[in-house]
């Protein structure tokens, strides 16, 4: 049997987790950690009956704790709950599902505590990839992603020595808006940002596709979890999501992944990793499939992929300060605060006003965060 805790059980990858535990029928889930949806927090503990969960707001967690009086459930909330979630005794594996950098304080937690990290939450590495890297090695804790590229280049690199990387191609599908000028996207609502056209994801990460800003994220995350240097990562855009990514090696061969877009395989191959199990679902039909296309990624007109590649060459704080400004804008942007067209200016705007720490702790990461936030928050219309 095996024991997982899961932060952000009611997202999209928390709740996809909890299915692919309930069709292998032997994962123990220990501890559960959510924001605010109490209603389906309470389903997920009467039904998987874990000796932990927290919500993030004390009143919720009140509430919960009410809910659930007929269940030996304890129920805690905010930071300290979250940390408690992540070091739960057994779980041998921690699912970092949640949202934003809010996960890096748990993530280190686990870490310390010797839980494998099954890594769904990408700011943890995009912001804090130097402290989370060498604590790894230090605690020989694995790190295994469970992003759908990270774990088509994981898959890839088994069983090669990862010295001989020459290049990683990142795949992305281009998004809703792929071919569009940055003038046809002045008008795009929050409802036609979140019409992703292959992946059903969460609102945030959604809005992230359309943008290309969770590619650069994805490039940055690479970085560290191969180690590799930005300018190895290469992103191609492949339009149906089937090639999940590529490693291209030394000798100039190219190993890809490719499968239909299902997250449900990369997050059972990190909790059952090295063992291969049968996934139930549709298959990759090539008889069908006829031909799969390439492109190169608009830079021009998706500044954002851009202005990552920008913050993962510099490096330090100024990764912290690109993906807080994406978070604000993104939260502003789906509040129909500001326009689409927004998101991207606002995360230039920091970029170009911050002073760079080069090797931030952990304080000076939220530092940075809070920074950001109070930058933006008080920059009005640009």
């Amino acid at each position: 049997m095996k024991h997982i805790s899961i932060l952000g059980s009611t997202g999209s990858i928390g709740t996809q987790t909890l299915e692919v535990a309930e069709n292998n029928g032997d994962i123990q889930v220990t501890a559960l950690a959510a924001g605010q949806n109490i209603q389906l927090l309470e389903k997920q503990i009467r039904k998987f009956h874990p000796v932990l969960a927290c919500v993030w707001d004390e009143d919720k967690a009140r509430e919960l704790r009410i809910k659930t009086a007929d269940l030996p459930v304890r129920i805690v909330s905010g930071m300290e709950g979250l940390l408690e979630a992540a070091t739960e005794p057994s779980a041998q594996i921690v699912v970092t599902a949640i949202v934003g950098m809010i996960g890096i304080r748990p993530t280190i937690a686990a870490m310390e505590a010797g839980k494998d990290i099954a890594l769904a939450n990408k700011e943890t590495l995009v912001t804090a990839g130097h402290i989370i890297m060498p604590l790894a090695r230090e605690r020989g804790v694995r790190i295994l992603p469970v992003d759908s590229e990270h774990s088509a280049i994981f898959q890839c690199l088994k069983g090669e020595d990862e010295r001989g990387i020459h290049k990683i191609l990142l795949t992305a599908s281009g998004g809703p808006f792929r071919g569009k000028t940055r003038k046809e996207m002045e008008t795009v609502t929050v409802e036609d940002a979140l019409k992703h056209p292959n992946w059903s994801m969460g609102r945030k990460i959604t809005i992230d596709s359309s943008t290309m800003v969770n590619k650069g994220l994805e490039v940055m995350e690479a970085k560290w979890l191969f180690g590799v240097e930005m300018d190895q990562v290469q992103v191609v855009v492949q339009p149906k999501s089937i090639i999940h990514s590529m490693v291209e090696f030394d000798d100039g061969a190219v190993m890809a992944q490719l499968g239909t877009p299902d997250m449900k395989l990369p997050i059972q191959y990190a909790l059952y990793y090295p063992e291969r199990r049968f996934l139930p679902g549709e298959r990759l039909d090539f008889w069908r499939l006829n031909q799969i296309a390439f492109e190169k990624p608009d830079f021009a007109n998706f500044r954002g992929l851009l202005l990552a590649y920008r913050a993962g060459k510099r490096g330090g704080s100024l990764t912290t300060v690109f993906n807080a400004a994406n978070e604000w804008a993104v939260n502003e942007f789906l509040n129909r605060r500001i326009s689409y067209l927004d998101i991207t200016d606002r995360i230039e705007r920091a970029m170009e006003e911050h002073k760079v720490s080069d090797n931030p702790s952990v304080e000076d990461i939220l530092e940075a965060e809070a920074w950001t936030y109070e930058l933006l928050s008080g920059a009005g219309q640009l």
